[in-house]
This record gives C-alpha cells, structure tokens and sequence, in this order.
C-alpha cells in the first residue's frame, strides 16, 4: 500500500495533513494505538526537521507498507545554495551550525547542504565541524543509520573524543530509539530520508 503523496513546505502548509495521514494508515491497517503512536511520533520528526531547513525548500511525503514494515517517505529538493550557507554559518558567533546536533539536526544539516550543484562530502554526518566538508561533487550516495551506528560505536571503542558525544547523542534521541532503520539517499538533486518501522 502507498498512500497519497503530500507537498510539504517549510513555510508549515500540509505539514498537518502529512501527520494525519498516520492515522489514516493505522486505520486501514488496524494498527493498536501504540502503533500509531509510533508511527506519528516518526512522521512528526520528519515534518520537525522540514519545518527547520532554511530556504525555499518544498518536499513530498508519502508512507508505504510491506510485510508489517511501514516505510515513511520525505524527498526534498533544496534551494540552499553555497553563498546561502556561508551567511548562515557567518551569523553563529563559531562561524559553525549550532543547530546541528542530535541525529536529526545532523541529519536536517545534510539535507540543507545538499546545494543545487549536488556537491556533498562522502561522509557528512560524521563530521563535527561543517565546514571540513568536501565540495567534490557526486550524484550517488547513500547512508543508513545502522551503519553509522556501527562506525561510531567502532570510534568509540578506540575512545574517540567525538565519536564519544556523537554515540551520547544518539542514545538520547527519540528516533533512534523508535525507528527500526532511517536511509538517505541522493539522486541527482533529489535527496531522500526513509524511516523504517516494522509495526505488528
């Protein structure tokens, strides 16, 4: 099943109808209350996110279901181009993105990041600081949260000061703790975020 697809804007317009479309689904599925719960506080995370990324930026969002696994969609073309993102970091006294903490501030900061040329790092959300990242640009990449899990939790093992906070920041974040996987991926301009939720 996939559900109609919805037009999000950071300006908040349907942002309302996105989170309403969980219920919606629990319904069809006959979901328990928790479930949807569940399933709300992930599109909810999504549309926090959206809501925080600056510039023009418009998205679609539309939640699939296979095998008990629901599978919640936010594609985003972003506008936030390279002379953007320099007033930003200039306007921080750091020079730095303070916002860009926790896994979905981390996650918010890529998405803003991903300028029209397509120029992103192999690796943006392990970086502590924005600015080390690359300007080579790629069309293709791909990044899951179990593997970044896995690579902090590596780092973190050899004592690694930053890997350290990454991994505490992990721990105190909802959806870690509530997503079964999250995905991104970036096609051409196109940049995805895919949360993963098997719900029975």
């Amino acid at each position: 099943m996939k559900t109609d697809v919805i037009l999000v804007s950071n300006d908040g317009n349907q942002m309302e109808a996105a989170l309403n479309q969980t219920g919606k689904v629990a319904a069809y599925k006959k979901l328990s209350s928790r479930n949807e719960l569940q399933l709300r506080l992930l599109a909810e995370e999504m549309m926090g996110m959206m809501r925080s990324i600056t510039g023009k930026a418009d998205g679609r969002f539309w939640i699939e279901d296979r095998d008990d696994v629901y599978q919640l969609h936010l594609q985003v073309e972003t506008r936030l181009n390279a002379e953007k993102r320099g007033q930003l970091l200039s306007a921080s006294s750091s020079g730095k993105n303070e916002m860009a903490k926790g896994l979905m501030g981390r996650l918010r900061d890529f998405f803003e990041r991903n300028a029209e040329d397509g120029a992103v790092a192999p690796s943006p959300l392990l970086l502590s600081n924005p600015q080390e990242m690359s300007s080579t640009p790629t069309l293709d990449w791909d990044w899951s949260m179990t593997e970044y899990q896995n690579e902090i939790n590596s780092r973190v093992r050899q004592q690694d000061e930053d890997a350290i906070r990454i991994w505490d920041e992990l721990e105190k974040s909802v959806v870690t703790h509530v997503a079964d996987e999250i995905k991104v991926s970036i096609r051409g301009e196109l940049t995805e975020m895919i949360i993963l939720k098997k719900l029975v």
